[in-house]
Order: C-alpha cells, then sequence, then structure tokens
C-alpha cells in the first residue's frame, strides 16, 4: 500500500502562506503535513464493503452502503481504518451535493438524523459518514493514542496529534465516496460536526478545495481548545487552584463527570514529565501548544479561504472552553459569519449539570438546515454581522447594533455578563448571562441600555449580540462580534 506521507505544501492554495513554515526547533522546516493528492487516491483506501447497496427498512427513500476504508498508515506497521456509510435518495439520481458528517465507530449502516435526513429526503442531497471518536476509542482500542503520544514525543510532528487525524478522516471519507461515480458526483460539498467533529470539519474545508462550505459547532475560532497549554502540568497556578476549589464544592456527581473529561482530554496531550523525558525544551513545550491545532485555526488562512470560496459559519457558545477567546476573535475579525449562544455550554454528560449544551439547541439545527440550503440550493442569503458600537456613562451601557439597510432582523437581543470568570476554569463554563430587547432606532440600527446592578463591583462586562433573520421560510440566528468594556 502506499503510504499517505505528511505533505501540506503540496497543496497551490497553500503556498502562499509563508507562516506555515515558521517551525523550528527539531521539527524540521520542510515538514509537511498533508498530500492532498493520496488523500484523493482511492488506491489507498483498501475498501472493504461490509454492506452493499441496500434500501433502509427505516426509510424506504434511502439507499446505503457500508465501508471500511483506511484514513492513513499513520506510522510505519500501523493503518488507521474507520467505517463509512454512504447514504444516497433510493431513486437512483445521481447527487450533485453532499454532505459530509459523523457516526460512531460501530460497523453498522447509520441513517442521518434530524436536517441532515431531510436534506436527504426532500432535497436528494447524499450524506456521508464517517466514523469519529476520540482516538483511545479507535482501533486498536486503548493502543491507538499511546502510539500517537509516542509519536509526537519522539518527533515534535502535528502530524501525530488529533486535529491531523480527524481532519484526514472526513477528507479520506469524501474520497471514498467519490469511488461510486454512478451515485455521486458532488459540485458542492458541505462538512459539519460538533467538538472534535467541529475540529475535523475545520480542517478539511482549510487543506482540502473539494469541499465548499463547513459548518463547525462548539470548535474553535482563536485559543486552543479545553486547556491554555498542551503539556499538563505547565497550567497556570491560578487555573489550577481555581479548578479545584470548584470540584470540591460542586455536586460529587458533576465533580466526578469534570474529572472523567479531564482524562479523556489528556489522553490527546503529553505530561511534563513525558516532555522532559523525551528532551523537550521549554520552548518546545510552548511551541507544541499551538502548533498540534494550527492545521485547524481557520483564522490563519482566511484570505486564501475567501479568495477560494469557502463559505464558514461558527456556532460556538460563551461558556465553552473549546472556544476560549471569542474576545480576541471579536476584536480582529469583526465580521466573521458566526452565532454566538450566551451561556452556551460545550456538551458531554448530562451528569456534568450543563443545562445549555450547544450542539443540541433547536437554533442551531435550524443554523444548519438554512445554511445548507443557502449553499446547495441558494434559498436564501447568510446575512452580514452588525457592526457594533459599545457607551459606558454613568453605570449605563448603551448597545448600537448597525446593519447593512437590506437586514431586518426580526428578533434582536443584548445579552451581558459581568466580571466574567478566567477562560479554561470551570467557574468560565457556568457564567451568567442576562438578556435585554434591543429596540429599533432607524433602517438598520437597534439599540439597548442597561444599568449595571448596585454593588456589582463591576470590573468588565461582556456583551453579545444575538439577532434572528427570516428570509425565504428560512431563520438564521447569528451575532455580531463577541465585546467587552472595561470598567476600572
Amino acid at each position: 500500500m502506499q503510504r499517505i506521507q505528511p505533505c501540506w505544501l503540496n497543496h497551490p492554495t497553500l503556498l502562499s502562506l509563508g507562516f506555515l513554515l515558521q517551525f523550528c526547533g527539531s521539527l524540521a522546516r520542510a515538514e509537511e503535513l498533508f498530500d492532498v493528492e493520496a488523500i484523493r487516491d482511492p488506491a489507498t483506501l483498501e475498501v472493504k464493503v461490509l454492506s452493499d447497496w441496500t434500501v433502509s427498512a427505516k426509510e424506504p427513500g434511502v439507499k446505503q452502503k457500508l465501508l471500511e476504508i483506511t484514513v492513513c498508515e499513520w506510522w510505519p506497521g500501523q493503518n488507521v481504518r474507520l467505517p463509512v456509510t454512504l447514504n444516497a435518495p433510493a431513486n437512483g439520481d445521481v447527487v450533485r451535493n453532499l454532505v459530509v458528517a459523523n457516526q460512531g465507530l460501530g460497523e453498522r449502516p447509520t441513517l442521518p438524523a434530524k436536517g441532515q435526513l431531510r436534506l436527504l429526503k426532500e432535497y436528494g442531497i447524499g450524506v456521508v459518514l464517517v466514523g469519529m471518536g476520540t482516538i483511545d476509542m479507535m482501533k486498536p482500542v486503548g493502543e491507538l493514542h499511546l502510539g500517537m503520544k509516542r509519536k509526537l514525543l519522539e518527533t515534535q510532528n502535528a502530524r501525530y496529534s488529533v486535529a491531523w487525524i480527524w481532519g484526514m478522516s472526513q477528507m479520506r471519507a469524501l474520497t471514498a465516496a467519490m469511488t461510486e461515480p454512478e451515485v455521486f458526483q458532488p459540485q458542492k460539498v458541505l462538512t459539519t460536526g460538533g467538538s472534535k467533529r467541529g475540529v475535523a470539519s475545520t480542517v478539511a474545508g482549510i487543506i482540502d478545495d473539494r469541499f465548499t462550505a463547513i459548518m463547525p459547532v462548539v470548535a474553535p475560532i482563536a485559543g486552543n481548545p479545553g486547556a491554555p497549554v498542551f503539556v499538563e502540568g505547565t497550567e497556570p497556578e491560578s487555573i489550577l487552584a481555581t479548578n479545584e476549589a470548584f470540584l470540591i464544592r460542586a455536586d460529587p456527581v458533576h465533580a466526578k463527570a469534570f474529572r472523567d473529561r479531564s482524562k479523556r482530554r489528556g489522553n490527546h496531550r503529553v505530561t511534563l514529565a513525558e516532555a522532559v523525558e523525551a528532551g523537550w525544551s521549554e520552548e518546545d513545550m510552548r511551541r507544541m501548544t499551538d502548533l498540534v491545532w494550527d492545521a485547524s485555526r481557520i483564522t490563519n488562512f482566511l484570505p486564501d479561504i475567501k479568495e477560494r470560496g469557502l463559505v464558514f459559519f461558527w456556532n460556538v457558545g460563551t461558556n465553552d472552553s473549546v472556544s476560549p477567546d471569542l474576545k480576541k476573535a471579536g476584536l480582529a475579525y469583526p465580521d466573521f459569519p458566526l452565532c454566538i449562544i450566551p451561556g452556551g455550554q460545550h456538551g458531554g454528560p448530562a451528569t456534568a449539570g450543563f443545562t445549555k449544551r450547544v450542539p443540541i439547541l433547536p437554533e442551531v439545527e435550524e443554523n444548519f438546515m438554512s445554511f445548507a440550503l443557502s449553499h446547495f440550493e441558494n434559498a436564501r442569503s447568510m446575512p452580514t454581522a452588525p457592526r457594533l458600537n459599545l457607551e459606558n456613562s454613568e453605570s449605563t451601557v448603551t448597545v448600537i447594533a448597525t446593519f447593512p439597510s437590506e437586514t431586518e432582523p426580526t428578533k434582536n437581543e443584548v445579552y451581558f455578563s459581568l466580571n466574567r470568570s478566567e477562560p479554561y476554569t470551570l467557574d468560565f463554563e457556568f457564567d451568567d448571562w442576562t438578556s435585554v430587547t434591543m429596540e429599533k432606532t432607524g433602517t438598520g440600527r437597534y439599540e439597548a441600555k442597561f444599568s449595571l446592578p448596585d454593588g456589582a463591583n463591576a470590573r468588565r462586562i461582556d456583551v453579545v449580540t444575538q439577532h434572528r433573520h427570516l428570509e425565504n421560510g428560512l431563520p438564521i440566528t447569528f451575532s455580531g462580534p463577541y465585546s467587552s468594556i472595561d470598567l476600572n
């Protein structure tokens, strides 16, 4: 089998991104992460048909085929193989539009759900689902993540990281679909997913120009997801102490859920002892914090992907440490297309005490449907983020949102939070937000005023606007840039 070697720079649309060559230390400058030609090569898939095309018993208008494919030979002798379910209209029509999303790691045909199923049944849009899970649950279970960490410690090569393999999974699933040209001849391809699947969608959209749209959910825009550092044991003491205090006072069931989550995240990182034993310097440790996520850092690639025409729309929560630096993103990219859920949390086990899990909110599901139909069917336009102006005078804050004249949202709200907790702390995931309705004060202009609570000792106020726009019966919930005011 041809080994899929790391080769980022072969992608012509990435050649202009000179900053990607700024690798230093023991990571060779010429190291390349993605070989697009090999990713698109069906000969390396080593396809095993687990179930040939058959009409779904649950959905007679849908036919399915289940495959197992080789995503890559991650290192010599270690193939990564995942299940892929191909879903297409049973009427035999050739599919021109395609959604690439995810299923579990089980080897059984999987139907899409909710909006994805509706797109398939009502609009003839194909849906390809690739098995996606945490690395410790991928074959060989309990071993693959250990091998990944060993290779990363040995080489400091970001190829041996979760962002790399997750992104590879989405791209190789598309390659598998295109081995069925009598069924799939895609002209537009949208990929979506939440959390790790959102990272996968981002990487695929950045690297592979076969993808024309991405809608990541609870995935990072700016900052590193889940932890401020890559090497466990080098976190700021303030974060460690705050989190331990949270766990001590938390409900024992909730505390256990967060400790278990920390262990799962640790499977994708290295410890200080491991890094020291591998000979990493302090500079190596600092560099790796960013390097392992650079392939999924969408803001590094904006000029290129905009020129290419990739369409994107992020859905995130304010209280999610996987999207920790919305303030930085709002300052640097005020027109970034996104929906921010005030108080929105990442998700995860119900035992963690989360009450506003972004991936399962109805407005996020509506956003997917409307975004997909905008892209595939030109059924509606995508609204432009408003320009925000924040003013503070005598303990009264005024927020003004200004839209292009043709944009008139049907609902406009301001949400604010006082003295937010430090990102990456568990308290950050439970910060409170208060809402105020914005009133129309002119064409495309909406305004809200609110007073700071007496005795609040307000040092900083964080502000998010949320708007709902309806066009051709298709709603979009979206936001202006995350903003804040320092009151000291």
